[in-house]
């Protein structure tokens, strides 16, 4: 059984990862500004701001795997990278695993190819995207060597908008995007959720990105 702590745990991709934690067995806590709609049961809830120092450090605390499931908007638009390097070092320094749930825009269509982000994307989101993209830079230069992290980017057609439905299956690929053979890149919320679970379960992603896809 594994302490997660699932930091957004009442957002969409959150609230999808502490259902499939739960049904795993793992002991959850979520970590958001809001009370959930719909909780669910088994799940530790608690309120409160990423801001402020205390809230992160008890975010952290008796957590074996931190999952950092936020977005850079809304009061973290001018402050998330420098939010999640400080929750990044706080599970350095307990000894935490640290898991970043990303975009898609942080994956690349090729080996070796510049990554989505660095070319045309839709205005709306350009920001978030090289937020989370300079996000994994640091994460890959400059994160203490002895912190054990990943940084998961779903397929494109992904979110609230195309929940999809939950197929039980997936795969899993490394920074380059995954398409199926008709040319399509998706992955519902369950199954995504279920991908990060198990690599809670059983670690094979060490200070790297991967991701998930049909």
């Amino acid at each position: 059984m594994t302490r997660i702590t699932v930091l957004g745990g009442t957002g969409y991709t959150g609230a999808n990862i502490v259902q499939k934690a739960v049904e795993a067995g793992h002991t959850v806590t979520s970590y958001s500004r809001n009370e959930p709609t719909a909780p669910v049961a088994g799940v530790t809830y608690e309120t409160g701001s990423l801001q402020n120092a205390a809230v992160r450090q008890q975010a952290v605390a008796n957590a074996d795997v931190v999952i950092a499931a936020l977005a850079p908007r809304g009061e973290l638009a001018d402050t998330f990278e420098n939010v999640y390097q400080e929750l990044a070092l706080l599970a350095d320094a307990s000894g935490a695993r640290f898991g970043v749930i990303g975009g898609f825009g942080s994956l690349r269509p090729a080996e070796g190819a510049p990554r989505f982000l660095e070319g045309d994307m839709p205005p709306e989101f350009v920001n978030e995207a090289r937020t989370l993209g300079r996000l994994l830079e640091w994460l890959i230069a400059s994160a203490p060597a002895s912190l054990d992290w990943f940084f998961v980017s779903p397929a494109a057609n992904y979110g609230s908008y195309a929940p999809g439905e939950e197929l039980g299956h997936y795969r899993i690929g490394a920074d380059v995007a995954l398409f199926d053979a008709e040319g399509n890149s998706a992955i519902s919320g369950p199954d995504f959720a279920t991908a990060v679970v198990a690599e809670i379960g059983t670690p094979t992603q060490h200070r790297t990105q991967f991701s998930v896809a049909y």
